[in-house]
């Protein structure tokens, strides 16, 4: 605990995701700021975590507490166990007030809607001024994006995407993109083939073994295992450089070709897994940008344009068009649910115990790891769950609680918009469902499943198949007009009657034993 005996005359509040070490806050030391981090309850129980999850933020937030420490600032940490620890962010930050003469508060803009109401509510019980200051992290703005669609019915990703190019100067010849194309995508859908090895990931073996006993000392509900003699996720801003160097030299000539592609053997595949170090802010989202395109430059001759260029996509377009999405659309967001789902979460979310292989695998995955990567979260667990019409309330918080990267602004933009199409199109201009021959097509777990991928009814018949149709039927009076679907119509209406009523059948059937399947 922090010797409060010394007259303080700030008090600046960090919080566990605001660890960046090159904030402007930290460039000259001053007797006269205490710094505040707080491990909480109030963090650790609003939903179900990962185990990974909790001890990943703890283990952060404590060494780059030591990092501000050992530069010369003054830093109060309260951990969990702390006698003085409220369990309260506002509560916590009262009596530290009351203990000091504090004249001044100040604190960066949080990512997350409930705490930005949280301290904009406290600041209205205290007697003393106060500053926000930003988080000096991302490339455009809390308003930025609803500035730039404004007056628009669609909020389109690819526009922004472009604009944020330009206004960064990334991948272009002056206003133009390089080579004349502004996105690679549909080079980037290629599965995995049968003996290509991607390399053995990096992963870093720390003993977390104190923090882990203190979690469940403090009998904190979690999720997920651990190993806590060897917890493998970068912590500390060197970690985190590590890992992006590794990426870009090891990953990036093949991360855009294989991005979309599922391998039950390789969980990583080319993936960055910067996604945990990025939302903490050991890194920003600039340099990861600037590292990446800068070895793609001396290296053009080993990685195509499609491969950066997927890259960059998802950390200044996907990235931050999410982020500006949900400051534009919250709170209402949150409640949004244009299909009317409420069937309960299956309890094979929190086991993985299922007939279905690539919801056994992914689930699986996600448990043991903390981690699945986008298609893995997007075209398997989220399109199950849009397909058997789960309640995106629940999903959320799954989602929310199981990946070690997941902040709610990043979170419920894709989950409740991205996957399961619960904004009713501000996110995605369709849903995103697929049947078993899109599973199929962009990965193995086909091959070894309970289920048979080529039948639509009857016994052993992929849930995914019937589902699919299941969903477009329901959904008919909703979906039926938008021209992005009309594929998918003109086949369920040219289905014999008796097809479409197997197929239906079929599908209830599953919906009514959803816990076994």
């Amino acid at each position: 605990m922090k010797d409060l005996s010394k007259n303080f005359m700030v008090l600046r509040l960090i919080l566990g995701d605001q660890l960046n070490h090159y904030h402007t806050w930290f460039q000259e030391k001053n007797n006269d700021i205490l710094y505040v981090m707080m491990e909480m309850r109030q963090e650790t129980d609003y939903v179900k975590h990962h185990i990974q999850k909790i001890v990943g933020f703890f283990t952060a937030m404590r060494l780059f507490a030591q990092n501000l420490e050992k530069q010369g600032h003054h830093i109060i940490y309260l951990r969990l166990d702390d006698v003085q620890n409220k369990q309260s962010l506002t509560q916590n930050l009262e009596w530290i007030i009351e203990q000091n003469p504090i004249q001044q508060f100040e604190y960066q803009l949080p990512d997350e809607y409930r705490l930005d109401e949280q301290l904009k509510a406290f600041l209205g019980t205290i007697n003393i001024p106060s500053k926000v200051y930003d988080t000096e992290h991302f490339l455009s703005h809390r308003s930025e994006l609803g500035e730039f669609f404004k007056g628009k019915k669609t909020f389109l990703m690819e526009n922004f995407y472009r604009m944020m190019r330009k206004k960064y100067g990334i991948l272009m010849d002056g206003n133009e993109p390089l080579t004349g194309q502004w996105n690679y995508d549909a080079d980037n859908r290629k599965k995995l083939p049968k003996e290509h090895r991607p390399p053995e990931p990096l992963t870093f073996s720390r003993d977390i073994s104190d923090i882990y006993e203190l979690v469940q000392k403090q009998e904190i509900q979690t999720i997920g295992n651990i190993n806590p003699k060897a917890f493998f996720w970068p912590v500390t801003r060197e970690e985190s450089l590590q890992l992006l160097d590794f990426f870009v030299k090891n990953c990036l000539p093949n991360f855009g070709t294989y991005e979309d592609a599922m391998a039950m053997q390789y969980w990583s595949i080319y993936h960055s897994r910067l996604s945990f170090s990025l939302n903490i802010k050991l890194l920003s989202p600039l340099e990861v940008v600037e590292q990446a395109v800068e070895h793609w430059k001396h290296n053009q001759d080993k990685i195509n344009i499609a491969q950066i260029e997927g890259f960059v996509r998802q950390i200044i377009g996907w990235r931050e068009y999410m982020r500006g999405i949900y400051w534009h659309q919250m709170p209402e967001f949150q409640k949004l649910n244009f299909f009317e789902h409420k069937i309960k979460l299956p309890d094979f979310f929190w086991t993985g115990r299922t007939k279905m292989n690539c919801m056994k695998h992914a689930i699986g995955q996600s448990l043991h790891l903390a981690y699945a990567h986008h298609i893995q979260r997007l075209m398997i667990i989220g399109n199950f769950c849009l397909l058997a019409g789960i309640d995106p309330d629940e999903i959320d918080e799954w989602y929310l609680g199981i990946y070690i990267d997941a902040i709610e602004w990043v979170e419920i933009t894709n989950t409740r918009g991205m996957s399961q199409y619960a904004d009713g199109g501000i996110v995605g201009s369709k849903p995103y469902v697929a049947s078993a021959n899109y599973i199929d097509k962009m990965s193995d777990y086909c091959s070894s499943c309970f289920y048979d991928k080529n039948k639509k009814v009857g016994q052993k018949s992929c849930p995914f198949n019937a589902l699919y149709w299941h969903f477009y039927e329901r959904n008919r009076a909703k979906l039926e007009r938008n021209p992005r679907i009309g594929m998918a119509y003109t086949l369920l209406n040219k289905m014999p009657d008796q097809q479409r009523q197997e197929m239906i059948q079929q599908a209830e059937f599953y919906l009514s034993m959803i816990e076994e399947l």
